[in-house]
């Protein structure tokens, strides 16, 4: 991958879908790419191999680094409502700015500027707020907690299987919490 500096560096990028009420990896996957914006694709795919036992998925969560037209058309077709971030919001807001409503979204608006005012709303922004605290403490927790902070093995595909088992060993953990 290339590195901020210029440079080169033996890394990964390791995916993961979690569940929003039960903070389970659902679907992961590892790639190369340093883009997020290239992920949610195979994220998609990930979750379409889902039993049908689990339920549909409504909707997805995702950061500015996951921001794209492609990325909104492909969420539409797999009927899976985006809150993708198009940009970071910058910090200390004014209580004017945190609890007023957009202005009416006109009729001719295309599935972008749709996307940018459902998450300038109350609830849009009600709902994109749990990706702080589901997405965010999975991969703090594996980090912080499990000590899984590099990856021990060598080649995309043994480094695959890896995250495939901290993603397990990550659901394992978490199926014990909510069953206690």
């Amino acid at each position: 991958m290339l590195t901020p500096g210029g440079g080169f560096e033996q890394c990964y990028n390791a995916q993961a879908s979690v569940d929003i009420e039960s903070m389970l990896v659902v679907g992961q996957h590892l790639t190369q790419n340093s883009n997020d914006a290239l992920e949610i694709e195979p994220a998609l795919a990930a979750l379409n191999k889902l039993p049908d036992e689990l339920g549909t998925i409504d909707a997805l969560l995702a950061d500015a680094g996951y921001f794209s037209q492609n990325n909104v058309d492909s969420c539409l077709e797999e009927k899976i409502l985006p809150y993708i971030s198009s940009h970071r919001d910058g910090h200390n807001q004014s209580l004017k700015e945190r609890f007023s409503e957009p202005p009416p979204l006109s009729e001719n608006a295309d599935v972008v500027t749709e996307m940018k005012y459902r998450l300038k709303t109350k609830d849009g922004r009600a709902i994109y707020a749990k990706r702080k605290s589901t997405v965010e403490p999975v991969f703090g927790i594996i980090k912080a907690i499990m000590g899984f902070r590099q990856f021990l093995l060598r080649g995309v595909e043994s480094v695959r299987g890896e995250w495939n088992l901290v993603c397990m060993a990550w659901n394992l953990k978490r199926m014990h919490v909510l069953a206690a």
